[in-house]
């Protein structure tokens, strides 16, 4: 059984065990389990490597009561970290967050640089392994080789590794990623998990499947929906939209998923696009929250353009286009472009009913032309979208994000601002709503009572690669019921039907 050959591995002599784990087949309680034994054993600190601030949070939960003795963490703070302790050898600033924020691939060059530090010092990465003697690493496929070179860096110099992977959960694309045979071959012991503990208490045969649907992805194969168990659910609808990733259909290709979806207490639903996602919220009558994750990349836009930002008029534009980010409804036509004339009138003509309004925003800017200004007014917009009529449409899709931005005006300038909220974002671990739509790169590493998958069509699942592990991590969220809503005139190629 695999659940005991992989627990035998794990605790053996071997100081580079490589784990292949499909999703939902144990591989955090094998790993937390292990982290217990060891932490349990000697004093040593444990260091378990993530990539997400997801896979934090589940750690977190399975060792609460070895703390003490157990560093969880994603890659990238692990990076961090070493480069503000060698921040002059490296070339960067003393706080490297600074230096990632200043350019497009800042995490990826900075993971670089710290990969070269270590290939150049070897007693850097020495000093690493003795403060960690045993390393996880979690969801190692989405490793940059950057990154895998920094972990192998510690094993190499004594630290024992555990290496958990599913290359067929690799969904985030590396310019340049490891070889993972390359891995497997420099391994001590290679093991495999393949029992679908996830499962156990939704719907069994629905794991099976999920397993054998992995196999057929993986060998180039298509998932036969003939086979399928009867918790999945398959609806074939044609998308009426007239834009680009957006989502609709007419009342009776809708009447089963808006039936399924209501008796749905514990739901994802997944997209591939941000774009569909955010169209999924009206598609739902906007009853399903948004899992915003754990990046704010339309934050950390408006963030670089209020640092630009030199006049009233341009803050104006800034705010525009993060409420376009997170919001429906705050339009050019509704109100940028009146907002615009009185920044550039001075706010000096008498006005009345929704201009007054618009104008009170404006006046805001005016005062303050700044991120204080920006976020007194985004509260001020808040407001008038809560109790004013004029204001009625404005509604927000990203919640976390709007406030954030707002919190931006208690700081010194936006960048401090920035990197303190990402600091309280990764410590607080939030959770998606019960009810969440959510793309599959953000639901990654999560799972849920039911799950809807839409559209299942040409252009969200081709016949490639990465798509078909896109698809794979979204079709193995789902423990009880999976619904997959397919487009009548471009089905996805990757299924028997």
């Amino acid at each position: 059984m695999s659940d005991d050959t992989v627990r035998q591995a794990l605790r053996s002599d071997a100081r580079l065990v490589v784990v292949e784990a499909p999703a939902g087949c144990g591989k955090t309680h094998q790993g937390s389990d292990y982290v217990s034994e060891v932490a349990g054993a000697n004093r040593d600190r444990v260091l378990i490597l993530t990539h997400t601030h997801a896979a934090c949070s589940v750690f977190a939960k399975r060792t609460r009561g070895i703390a003490s003795h157990a560093e969880i963490r994603t890659i990238d703070s692990l990076v961090a970290q070493l480069a503000t302790a060698y921040h002059t050898g490296i070339g960067v600033t003393a706080d490297p967050m600074i230096w990632v924020r200043q350019r497009a691939e800042g995490y990826a060059q900075l993971a670089g640089k710290v990969a070269q530090l270590l290939q150049h010092y070897p007693m850097i990465g020495r000093a690493v392994a003795r403060r960690y003697p045993t390393v996880i690493c979690d969801e190692h496929q989405d490793s940059s080789a950057d990154q895998h070179a920094i972990t192998m860096s510690m094993y190499v110099n004594g630290a024992r590794v555990r290496v958990f992977a599913d290359p067929m959960q690799k969904i985030f694309k590396e310019a340049n990623s490891y070889s993972w045979d390359s891995l497997v071959g420099a391994a001590d012991r290679v093991d495999e998990l393949d029992y679908p503990h996830r499962w156990t208490e939704g719907c069994p045969q629905l794991g099976k499947w999920t397993l054998k649907a992995r196999e057929a992805l993986k060998s180039g194969g298509k998932v036969d929906l003939r086979t399928a168990p009867s918790s999945v659910k398959v609806v074939r609808a044609t998308n009426i939209a007239q834009k680009t990733f957006d989502y609709r259909l007419g009342s009776n290709d809708r009447r089963l998923i808006d039936a399924f979806e209501k008796r749905q207490s514990s739901l994802l639903v997944l997209t591939r696009y941000n774009e569909t996602a955010r169209a999924l919220r009206g598609f739902f009558d906007r009853r399903i929250l948004l899992w915003e994750g754990y990046t704010r990349s339309a934050l950390e836009s408006f963030v670089h353009q209020l640092e630009k930002a030199s006049v009233p008029g341009e803050v104006a534009l800034a705010i525009m286009k993060f409420m376009d980010a997170v919001a429906i409804g705050f339009s050019p036509s509704e109100f940028g472009q009146r907002l615009g004339k009185e920044i550039a009138d001075h706010c000096s003509k008498s006005t009345r009913g929704k201009p007054a309004m618009i104008q009170e925003l404006a006046r805001i800017v005016l005062e303050s032309p700044d991120h204080r200004g920006a976020a007194k007014m985004l509260a001020r917009l808040h407001e008038l979208s809560q109790s004013e009529p004029h204001f009625r449409n404005v509604k927000l899709d990203c919640h976390r994000e709007f406030w954030d931005a707002v919190r931006l005006g208690q700081f010194e300038n936006p960048a401090d601002g920035l990197a303190d909220l990402a600091h309280r974002r990764a410590y607080a671990r939030p959770q998606p709503p019960e009810r969440a739509i959510s793309t599959i790169h953000k639901a990654k590493g999560l799972e849920c009572e039911s799950v809807i998958v839409v559209p299942c069509d040409a252009r969200s699942f081709p016949d490639r690669p990465d798509a078909r592990c896109l698809l794979y991590v979204a079709l193995s969220r789902a423990k009880s019921e999976l619904m997959l809503v397919i487009s009548a005139d471009h089905p996805c190629p990757l299924f028997v039907y």
